[in-house]
């Protein structure tokens, strides 16, 4: 069973708030429930191991133990210590937040909140109202995909002029990169302890070819990279659905 990004439910026109809510609640736990518990499925991936591995902070401490490489982070609620680590950083430090949340504006707007620079003299008292994630600016030169499809690994360089590749997606380039043996048995470690057949890391490359670890979404995107990546992605999530059962 491919898991990919299944809608919410939707209430039909015209039903009450409070009915429409029972009823997503019902959608949720009993549809939801019955998908994650079907006998002898193959799953890509298992959606309770996809909700696992959404967790940043435990995508981090993850990525330590598989061996990768990773940012000095800090997640906080106390601006003295946001300041503080933000300081601390000889490079720099960067913001990210921890949920792909839609943030939205006095007008109701949604507005996507990128990786951004951080100067400790912005950081207002505000950060205690809620976790927030500070890291260390890496020095990268480009940033990689590695999408991984159970042992099979595809990786792309990303070229952009922006810290946040995502935010000008249109001035970007990507090229298909061989994968160091080092980050390739950190991925299989990383998945292996999560449970996870599929997986799309972010990575940072140093100017002595270091990779940093930023994330892994289990759910994340593939289709946007050169055209061979992606028939070679769609062949082997093909190939991984073509398994049986995984008891």
């Amino acid at each position: 069973m491919w898991v990919r990004r299944p809608s919410p439910y939707d209430p039909p026109p015209g039903m009450a708030e409070h009915d429409g809510k029972f009823a997503a609640a019902q959608g949720f736990w009993g549809t939801g429930g019955i998908l994650a518990s079907l006998p002898g499925a193959h799953y890509v991936n298992h959606p309770w191991r996809i909700r696992n591995a959404e967790y940043k902070p435990a995508q981090l401490s993850v990525a330590l133990r598989s061996g990768f490489l990773v940012p000095d982070t800090v997640i906080t609620a106390d601006p003295d210590e946001a300041r503080e680590f933000c300081a601390a950083q000889p490079g720099g430090a960067v913001y990210k937040p921890l949920w792909d949340s839609r943030y939205r504006d006095a007008e109701g707007a949604a507005q996507q909140v990128w990786v951004r620079g951080v100067d400790p003299a912005e950081i207002t008292d505000d950060v205690s109202l809620c976790p927030h994630l500070f890291q260390a600016k890496v020095p990268k030169v480009f940033d990689v995909r590695v999408t991984a499809v159970g042992d099979r690994l595809f990786g792309v360089r990303v070229d952009s002029p922006d810290l946040d590749w995502r935010y000008r997606q249109d001035l970007m380039t990507c090229t298909p990169i061989e994968i160091p043996e080092a980050v390739a048995r950190s991925v299989a470690a990383y998945l292996g302890e999560l449970g996870l057949v599929y997986g799309a890391f972010d990575f940072a490359a140093t100017p002595d070819g270091a990779w940093y670890f930023f994330e892994c979404n289990a759910n994340g995107q593939w289709a946007w990279q050169p055209t061979e990546t992606t028939a070679a992605v769609a062949d082997a999530l093909a190939d991984q659905l073509q398994k049986g059962s995984d008891t």
